[in-house]
């Protein structure tokens, strides 16, 4: 067996552990007993070490550096060996007892945070989010940084991101969306949607969950649907990618939105070229390249027009007691803007300052410029100075997302980014395809999917996302694409 041969059977080793570890986390948010947490944490804390202990080993560091001294390498190839070869001299610096007492706490960490958010308890899951931030205020001193520690957390979700690049974006964004925003709630018109204000089944919000997915090219014969507290999309192996939802009776939207950003999740990984499996390409270019697909998907195709006179239909199909609803009504319903306490659930125009208020908070966390236990109040502070509305409990508040509970520092950027990347991608297409909108209005996805598809998903993660975004669309990363977009159709809407 030569080199590459050898380090490509070390990778498909490490890519099968990961397989099994990604069905153990997928089980405990989904099916795992209450009683059955704990051990489950050791499990994972002892298969999280195998697969650190494999990838920070000599054996693969020698393989690594025989393989960067060649120039006979497929691009393939010498992508693997950039991507995985990064990783192995970041994880290196970890000691391995350390990497596995993280790996368990984080476990039961999770499962806490889901016992606090049900009570609205904070004081149940600060201990643990002490941990949380103590692991990786210390993984950030091993992964070493230049500038901020903050930085080497963000590393790991958005590869070439730093905090001042973040702050370039954020600062002329929301000094263009907060004046929209005031602009929207003093002088337009809010959409109508008093036909939205009553029970809908959850057997039958699942029926059309379902359908959805189906719509957009999900391929259920190498995934399912399943319904959790915190809406997730996880590959757990090769033609295994499983997406959750979770259902309110008194709202259809959110379940309906969800399946669009999960799917779009999905479609990415579902998408990745068969031969980059267990290559240490096959996963998305980065965090926020993955959530520019989710939340393409689930907004700029999802919240518009076209797809609504198709829709329209289908969902009457499923709520008959909405089939004298015309489109435009649903396509307007679906653009209300209001500043709200839940992330997941935020209009377009509002949902970055969510974002913009965590990556904040998480900051100064991460920076020891603030103390856990004041989070509670610090939160409440920040969500009237960002979107003048506070939470009256934990649950609405700062208990409402799982990241930190995962020890996630670094993540939440990548929602915003995805817009940006997203917003950048939309355009780009509709130049490439100007009958887009009619495409969609006619009921026609796989245009779209198809241009994703040769564009996004084959290549994972052969492309940094400063080069992938680059090569779509000729530009660096920036926000006016976006900015030209929400304006535009918000103005529309709300008929200024």
């Amino acid at each position: 067996m030569n080199t590459l041969e050898a380090y490509q059977a070390h990778l498909r080793e490490i890519g099968k552990l990961q397989s099994t570890l990604a069905l153990l986390y997928w089980d405990q948010r989904t099916y795992l007993p209450s009683s059955g947490h704990d051990a489950r944490a050791e499990v994972i804390g002892q298969l999280s070490k195998m697969i650190f202990e494999r990838l920070t080993c000599d054996e693969l560091g020698r393989y690594l550096e025989s393989l960067e001294e060649r120039d006979d390498l497929s691009l393939e190839d010498r992508a693997s060996v950039r991507v995985v070869g990064k990783a192995h001299r970041r994880h290196r610096a970890i000691p391995s007892d350390f990497y596995e007492e993280f790996s368990i706490a984080r476990s039961l960490s999770e499962s806490v945070w889901e016992q606090a958010k049900a009570s609205s308890d904070f004081t149940l899951f600060q201990p643990h989010l002490e941990k949380m931030v103590d692991y990786s205020q210390k993984l950030a001193q091993y992964y070493g940084y230049e500038m901020n520690p903050y930085d080497a957390l963000l590393e790991e979700y958005e590869p070439g991101m730093t905090t001042h690049e973040l702050r370039s974006l954020i600062e002329p964004l929301q000094k263009q969306l907060v004046p929209f925003i005031k602009d929207l709630m003093d002088h337009g018109t809010p959409p109508e949607r008093g036909f939205l204000e009553r029970d809908f089944p959850i057997d039958r919000q699942r029926e059309l969950s379902l359908r959805t997915l189906e719509l957009i090219g999900y391929d259920f014969s190498a995934g399912r649907l399943d319904t959790t507290v915190h809406p997730f999309t996880i590959t757990t192996g090769p033609s295994d990618v499983r997406v959750t939802t979770r259902y309110r009776k008194e709202a259809l939207l959110p379940a309906l939105f969800t399946a669009l950003h999960e799917g779009g999740h999905a479609l990415y990984d579902q998408g990745i070229a068969p031969e980059l499996k267990w290559s240490g390409l096959d996963e998305g270019s980065s965090s926020g390249i993955h959530e520019s697909q989710s939340r393409l998907l689930e907004n700029m195709v999802g919240r518009s027009l076209a797809f609504w006179t198709f829709f329209q239909p289908m969902l009457a199909d499923v709520f008959p007691e909405l089939a004298g609803v015309p489109a435009e009504a649903f396509y307007r319903a679906s653009n209300m803007v209001k500043p709200s306490l839940i992330r997941v659930e935020a209009d377009e125009v509002t949902y970055n300052l969510h974002i913009m208020l965590r990556f904040e908070l998480e900051e100064n966390l991460i920076n020891g410029k603030i103390a856990v236990k004041d989070l509670p109040g610090l939160w409440r502070e920040a969500m009237e100075r960002y979107l003048e509305v506070a939470p009256e409990d934990d649950a609405r508040g700062v208990l409402q997302d799982v990241h930190w509970a995962g020890a996630m520092f670094g993540y939440f950027p990548s929602y915003m980014l995805g817009n940006l990347y997203g917003a950048q991608m939309f355009a780009q297409v509709k130049k490439e395809m100007p009958d887009l909108t009619e495409r969609i209005a006619s009921g026609d996805l796989t245009s779209l999917i198809g241009w994703l598809r040769e564009k996004v998903h084959r290549f994972g993660k052969i492309y940094d996302p400063k080069e992938l975004i680059r090569n779509i669309t000729g530009e660096d990363l920036n926000a006016s694409c976006f900015v030209d977009y929400i304006t535009a159709k918000y103005g529309h809407v709300y008929n200024l």
